[in-house]
């Protein structure tokens, strides 16, 4: 640092301090940046790159933002996944000796964002830190703007710590080295996400942060999650975190599972298109009237109860509430004007919430009363006791009534925030400063009659301060000696008097004491209202859960859906279920709706068939939804249903690849099989559409039956699996507890209608070329495709007539007969050693010629379709 100005040290000894981030330098009115920074900075926010004299050899890149609107650029560059440290004076320049003494007061990450304007108020901003202790792995995520911090842990794995973090979304991720590592390896993890390795906070700050009865009962993995993401919390917001005081450790055992790629098909939260709300099970189900109650209902439909007591008492309420129409609009009403209180809290504990925030808070605290009113007097126990005891802080309404505006400005620097009466000292130097401005009025109007200068008039900056301006035109005028001349412009003379230099020391010193006792004041108000965090949070987190209570009740009204019946057995039963999304989606159009039944006895898997577009896919996701909307404690689409406690979903549905990670369609279908197969059991619901594609007709139907027939044998869980390969309807036969399905289609000339109902039985066709006919391929297209088809059905009967001659001609007994008097060598299609009879005839490929002559044995010619015949017969050819 040898040569440079002692600015420039200083700036690069800070940079020291923070060199993963960009640092903001305060300068005056700017923040600016230096070297590297500014030239990455400048094109990352495409401002403007200069240079400045620094001491060295050459000049120093420099590029800046004003200080007042430096939000904006910091929310660009953390959006980009960039962290910033923000440097600001710390000591009054005018007082300082040399260069002023600045230090960094926070560093943004994206993790650690609490502007609003950068958040989405409906979803949660986490960051989750991970951590290793005693073979477990301990995950903590915490969501800095609400103060809300889970803690779990699970014996170590990449899949499960992946899942579980998947589950918040974090914007950032924190933790030891040797997890971040497993994460940065592994396919399918968002490789743009911040990764920090951290260390953990030591014990005494940790106790003081959540006091000793919160730790004494964490395991050790928790422990060392908590540690490292408030240790990593207290470095980068140097400043007390007192809203962040209740740690929520769960198991993940109290929830249904759902991995990352199930919530993405079944489309939970965001449609898998174009990742919007619309379109999604949240989107449908969110009718929340507060951000917190948006926030806690995606935390439901992300978390599913595995508890029947637990789903059983949410479903009383929404119950109690769709019933009860004049209720529930009273609570929608209630609920509408009140602002995001968590975040208001946050703000308070921050330390940055302004008399707006404050305002905020108090007109939603005086909600409290009638929602408890209206809950007490409801016949729901759930409700009654959702709100008995609360604390509706009314006291802190009363103080914040009691100090602030009823409008206070944005700004606590702008004055005019304190009401009148608070404070006797405030209200004099309000009284000095209006008399004042009514004295300087008074005074314009004097001066005018005095000497006849009708233009004549007091004004104020802030360099001169107060003047009397006088145009060059009437300068002659004005007496002599009583004026003073402080500026000249071009068409006008300023002049000032004693008397008027006296008032203007004292109005000014009235506004100036006048703006510090505001902030003084409000910043009272303020620590008082951060003492009672805990008390806002219990409100908060009251109205938040019966803000979701009436928003499930009011879709459930709505779209006339009915309370399942949840138990702990094995049984899914739903009488004409229907999709809920799909179904809300039609314009008035009717749904046409199905049941759905897996019982332990003789339907454990549904095998369905049956053409693309004729709604295999719809009837499996509409299954799954039903459970998940269940256990969430919601009113299910259906006539009736009995729904089982669902410990998992699987799903496979829709082709996708990971070319990046250089796996096919089949490849990453292959590993969600791999992942069902090792982690399913008996409770666990599997949804698989199209089963065995993207490989060979032959190898496809292969692996398409052995899965079938080990989730059959080996794991006993329901499952619906949909399948183009109707030749695996055999295994009806064959498995007890399987049983056919296929969607019904009615055909009527060349039209064919898909009637989305769900039949008994097996399809024998899959319509592929009517299906590409209505995606608008081209006729010449369409019409080559039939051609073919027929040309390959004629060959395949051919075939099968063939075949079935054959098989006769060997059946006829003087061919009996000379097989017996005479050794043949036995010709085959299949090239094996030739191995001894019992009779001591040589004969080649015995086994596996038997094993043909046994399937064409049992061949069924009469009731073969031609596609059948020709799959048959393909598959033999490729054995040749």
């Amino acid at each position: 640092m040898a040569g440079y100005t002692p600015m420039i040290q200083q700036y690069l000894a800070i940079k020291e301090e923070a060199k993963d981030a960009f640092l903001f330098f305060r300068l005056g009115d700017f923040y600016e940046m230096f070297f590297e920074d500014a030239i990455r900075a400048s094109r990352e926010l495409e401002i403007t790159l200069t240079g400045r004299e620094g001491g060295g050899d050459a000049k120093i890149p420099m590029c800046g933002v004003p200080y007042h609107s430096a939000d904006n650029y910091i929310s660009r560059l953390i959006e980009k996944g960039h962290k910033v440290a923000i440097c600001e004076q710390v000591e009054d320049p005018s007082a300082a000796k040399g260069v002023v003494r600045r230090e960094i007061v926070r560093i943004v990450t994206p993790g650690t964002m609490m502007e609003s304007k950068t958040l989405e108020g409906k979803s949660n901003n986490f960051i989750a830190a991970v951590g290793v202790a005693e073979g477990m792995t301990g995950l903590a995520a915490c969501d800095l703007t609400t103060g809300e911090l889970y803690v779990t842990s699970f014996p170590q794995g990449t899949e499960t710590m992946i899942d579980e973090l998947n589950m918040y979304s974090p914007s950032e991720v924190v933790g030891d080295a040797e997890l971040l590592d497993m994460l940065r390896e592994t396919q399918g993890w968002n490789r743009h996400l911040p990764l920090t390795a951290r260390e953990s906070m030591e014990t005494n700050r940790l106790t003081e942060q959540f006091g000793e009865a919160a730790l004494k009962g964490l395991a050790a993995a928790r422990l060392r999650a908590v540690s490292i993401l408030t240790g990593y919390l207290d470095d980068t917001q140097k400043r007390s975190l007192s809203h962040v005081s209740m740690i929520r450790a769960y198991e993940p055992s109290q929830y249904m599972f759902l991995d990352h790629y199930t919530r993405r098909n079944l489309e939970l939260t965001e449609t898998v298109r174009d990742r919007s709300k619309k379109g999604s099970l949240l989107w449908l189900l969110d009718r929340t009237g507060t951000s917190m109650g948006a926030r806690l209902l995606r935390r439901w439909i992300d978390k599913p109860l595995l508890s029947e007591s637990a789903v059983n008492r949410r479903l009383d309420a929404v119950e109690t509430l769709c019933g009860d129409l004049i209720l529930r609009e009273d609570i929608r009403a209630e609920l509408q004007p009140i602002y995001d209180l968590e975040r208001l809290v946050g703000r308070v504990a921050y330390g940055n919430a302004n008399g707006r925030d404050l305002n905020a808070l108090k007109l939603s605290l005086r909600r409290i009363p009638s929602l408890t009113g209206l809950c007490l007097s409801s016949s729901s126990q759930v409700l009654q006791k959702l709100v008995e005891g609360s604390d509706d802080c009314s006291d802190l309404a009363d103080m914040i009534e009691t100090v602030l505006i009823d409008d206070p400005p944005l700004s606590i620097r702008e004055g005019g925030l304190i009401r009148s009466g608070y404070d006797d000292y405030l209200d004099q130097l309000r009284e000095a400063s209006t008399n004042g401005k009514k004295w300087l009025a008074e005074l314009e109007r004097k001066e005018r009659e005095a000497t006849g200068i009708k233009s004549l008039k007091i004004g104020f900056n802030k360099v001169f301060g107060y003047y009397l301006e006088v145009s060059k035109a009437n300068l002659a005028m004005l007496p002599q000696g009583r004026y003073e001349r402080k500026q000249t412009l071009a068409n006008a003379e300023r002049y000032v008097t004693p008397e008027l230099k006296e008032k203007e020391r004292l109005i000014l010193e009235a506004e100036d004491k006048m703006v510090d006792l505001e902030q003084a004041r409000f910043i009272e108000l303020r620590d008082h209202i951060a003492q009672h965090l805990s008390r806002l949070q219990k409100a908060a987190a009251m109205i938040a859960e019966l803000d979701v209570y009436q928003s499930l009740a009011t879709v459930s009204a709505e779209r006339r859906y009915v309370r399942p019946h949840v138990q702990d057995g094995f049984e899914l039963s739903v009488e004409d279920g229907r999709h809920p999304v799909v179904e809300s989606m039609l314009d008035g159009q009717a749904f046409i709706a199905n049941d759905t039944v897996l019982k332990p006895e003789n339907q454990t898997i549904l095998l369905i068939t049956g053409p693309n577009m004729a709604g295999k896919s719809t009837y499996m996701r509409q299954a799954a939804l039903i459970c998940v909307m269940a256990q969430i404690g919601c009113f299910v689409p259906a006539k009736k249903a009995s729904i089982p406690l669902i410990d998992r979903i699987f799903t496979r549905i829709g082709a996708a690849d990971d070319l990046i990670g250089g796996q096919s369609t089949f490849m990453v279908e292959m590993k969600d099989i791999q992942i069902m197969t090792d982690k399913a059991t008996n409770r666990s619901l599997v949804i698989i559409d199209e089963l065995g594609r993207g490989t060979s007709t032959g190898e496809g139907m292969a692996i398409a039956q052995a899965v079938i027939e080990y989730v059959h044998e080996h794991i006993g869980c329901k499952a619906l699996v949909s399948t183009h390969f109707h030749e695996l309807a055999h295994l009806e036969d064959s498995l007890a507890r399987l049983s056919n399905a296929r969607m019904a289609v009615e055909e009527s000339g060349d039209d064919v209608t898909f009637l989305r109902k769900l039949v008994p039985g097996a399809a024998d066709t899959s319509y592929g070329i009517y299906c590409a006919q209505l995606a608008g391929l081209p006729n010449a297209i369409i019409d080559r495709a039939y051609h073919l088809l027929e040309e390959s059905l004629e060959e395949a009967g051919a075939h099968a007539e063939r075949a079935s001659v054959s098989a006769t001609e060997t059946q006829h007994p003087q061919a009996d007969a000379v097989l017996e008097s005479k050794p043949l060598l036995q010709l085959s299609m299949f090239d094996e050693p030739a191995a001894a009879s019992e009779s001591g005839v040589k004969r080649r490929g015995t086994g596996k010629a038997e094993q043909l002559a046994e399937e064409l044995r049992k061949l069924d010619l009469f009731n073969l379709t031609p596609m059948q015949a020709m799959n048959w017969l393909n598959e033999k050819k490729k054995m040749v």
